[in-house]
């Protein structure tokens, strides 16, 4: 396994005032063309100063950030409004559909257990019945009611 090489010292560059020059007396110096020249853009330093800088390694611009919509919004979202309504609408359908089942259950066994009775003994009673017709004898029907009443009284 390889290391990588340790990176070289940092050497300390110290910038040499710029002086006023005197263009007559100045040495010639070569003068770059315009093909080796790159752009250059002035960017603010750590101190707030206007320094120059090529452009490919100035940082890129800020961008200007959008405005902000600032209407009033609803106090609860209208997909969360829906879904409220609905968990409410569907525990009042499940709760009336749990009561009115349990009402049909207690109605049908409260009818198998008394109104049932009732109409078995009724049925039974109309079967063991003699029929209308060995009754009737084409005449009519008298019915004589005798009713004896005795009173007592004692006056002492």
């Amino acid at each position: 396994m390889s290391h990588p090489e340790r990176p070289a010292a940092v050497e300390v560059h110290h910038p040499i005032p710029i002086t006023s020059v005197d263009p007559y007396t100045a040495p010639l110096v070569p003068v770059q063309s315009g093909v080796e020249r790159q752009p250059v853009v002035w960017v603010p330093d750590a101190y707030g100063r206007m320094v120059p800088m090529p452009k490919h390694l100035a940082p890129a611009p800020v961008t200007a950030t959008e405005p902000r919509d600032l209407s009033p919004l609803p106090l609860l979202d209208p997909v969360a409004q829906r879904l409220i309504g609905g968990g409410i609408g569907g525990g009042v359908l499940s709760a009336g559909l749990g009561y009115g089942t349990g009402q049909v259950i207690s109605a049908t066994a409260g009818f198998t257990s008394g109104a049932g009775l009732w109409i078995l003994l009724l049925l039974l009673l109309l079967l063991r019945a003699p029929a209308p017709s060995a009754i009737s004898d084409g005449g009519s029907t008298v019915n004589i009611r005798k009713a004896v009443i005795k009173r007592s009284h004692f006056y002492g």
